[in-house]
């Protein structure tokens, strides 16, 4: 299946687990922490890969591979706790993620799904009908598919190898598909989860 885009929409790392402390630890000898903590920031992609090890870089690595966008747009946006869609490259800082730390990540939570399905919407406004959504997550469970799939319906999809699998083997699939470069299959969300 050919379009003219295939934009990819990535889960967040979990700031609250052992590796999201230690950014917020001034104690911890964490470089990006160090970068965290000064005005410029870092690039999201390089604190979530941090804080998620494998599983967002094979993510991000993916994404980066497979995804095809209009020039200058870049075909991969993340999604944070209460600032919608974010870019790769975005620099972010301890502040900012702290904010996103306050936000639960839930589909009944206002705070985290009016700015998502806006820049959703948006993206999706910009690229045309014919463009492609793919979800880097979780399609178990609904906190992310809810919203993707009120703001994109049937043109919100999943790579179908990754279903059922743990976050290191997604991780590593992800990986090799970029190694190898071949690009998995996708099936509409909706297949995956009763909407």
């Amino acid at each position: 299946m050919t379009s003219s885009a295939t934009f990819f929409l990535i889960s967040p790392a979990n700031l609250s687990g052992k590796r999201g402390q230690l950014l917020f630890d001034p104690q911890a000898k964490v470089q990006v922490g160090a970068r965290l903590r000064s005005p410029a920031g870092a690039p999201l992609g390089e604190v979530f890969s941090f804080v998620s090890g494998l599983y967002f870089r094979g993510k991000m690595a993916y994404a980066e591979r497979f995804g095809q966008a209009p020039e200058g747009l870049g075909a991969a946006r993340v999604m944070t706790a209460g600032g919608g869609l974010c870019t790769l490259g975005e620099p972010v800082t301890l502040a900012r993620l702290e904010a996103w730390r306050q936000v639960i990540v839930s589909e009944n939570n206002p705070h985290f799904t009016a700015p998502l399905v806006r820049h959703v919407c948006e993206l999706a406004d910009s690229l045309g009908p014919d463009a492609r959504f793919v979800l880097l997550g979780s399609v178990a469970s609904h906190k992310y598919v809810a919203p993707l799939h009120e703001a994109l319906g049937p043109r919100l999809l999943f790579p179908t190898k990754l279903a059922g699998l743990g976050d290191m083997s997604r991780g590593s699939l992800l990986l090799r598909a970029v190694r190898d470069g071949v690009e998995l299959d996708y099936a509409p969300v909706r297949t995956a989860r009763s909407l």
